[in-house]
């Protein structure tokens, strides 16, 4: 029999339950491949749950039980790895939180507010402070903080995934900060846009009817692993991966990608509603 490898499980649920995976399968004989063999999944997601870095999906945990033979282990475990929650970022928040780092395309449709991925901190407290109106400093802070953090997926010289916003054009008219702080918000956007980091486009406020009216969403799909879809209200989120269902998401936003303004257009628009601002202006 192999010797078993020490688990150290100071270093948190995910790197535990990463660890006894990977001795599992090296108990079984079974490289990463041979173990994903037969599911939706690659071999990369395999060797990243097992270094603690990505959390088990549900239906992986069932393929991996049924090709070990343990019993149901992983898949009655893969709920408590998921509940070890990060910080600052709310419980149903956190599959999306670990997807978008493995994301090779995100693309969001955000009518009623900028998304959290292009947020200043000023406009990201806006948005905390009027959720969470009785919250501490200290909480408001927190919460801060960590949505922040998520913004670095855009920073520095690592490969990002393909981000595409579909921004209602309400979110340039009606600011919630200040001239000078919604000017910087925007140009943000702008500094993303014209450092070829993200592709905006900017739905008109008289376009009549238009698909997904009634929610926000972010679809991402990876190179290891099926699609997801997530929608959000202001207190919870449903993360989705029905492949029935994500298709008829994709298809609906590929619909509404039709009715916005192309992506120059909707660059000037920007622009021009940050330069509004500097000036003292309201974008008109």
């Amino acid at each position: 029999m192999a010797r078993r490898k020490d688990i150290d499980g100071s270093a948190g649920v995910p790197t535990f339950y990463g660890k006894e995976l990977r001795y599992q399968r090296e108990l079984a004989g079974l490289t990463l491949s041979q173990l994903v063999e037969g599911s939706f999944y690659g071999p990369s997601h395999l060797s990243e749950i097992e270094r603690g870095e990505r959390r088990m999906p549900a239906e992986l945990a069932e393929h991996v039980d049924k090709a070990l033979k343990t019993d149901g282990f992983f898949q009655r475990r893969c709920e408590d790895v998921r509940k070890a929650r990060r910080t600052g970022h709310a419980e149903y928040f956190e599959h999306v939180l670990e997807a978008e780092k493995y994301a090779e395309s995100i693309e969001e449709w955000s009518p009623t507010v900028i998304p959290g991925l292009l947020q200043t901190e000023p406009y990201t407290r806006a948005v905390v402070q009027a959720a969470h109106p009785l919250a501490s400093d200290t909480e408001v802070d927190e919460k801060v903080n960590a949505s922040i953090a998520r913004a670095c997926l855009f920073e520095g010289a690592r490969k990002t995934p393909e981000y595409w916003a579909i921004l209602h054009e309400s979110l340039l008219r009606h600011p919630i900060l200040p001239p000078k702080a919604a000017a910087d918000q925007l140009d943000r956007i702008s500094a993303l846009t014209r450092s070829r980091r993200i592709v905006p486009q900017i739905l008109p406020w008289n376009c009549g009817p238009h698909p997904l009216m009634p929610s926000t969403v972010m679809i991402m799909a990876f190179p290891d692993a099926p699609p997801l879809v997530y929608t959000e209200a202001q207190y919870s989120g449903d993360t989705i991966d029905d492949p029935a269902l994500v298709k008829k998401y994709r298809k609906a936003y590929d619909r509404l990608r039709a009715v916005a303004l192309p992506p120059e257009a909707s660059l000037a628009m920007i622009e021009e509603a940050a330069e509004d601002y500097r000036n003292g202006k309201q974008p008109r």
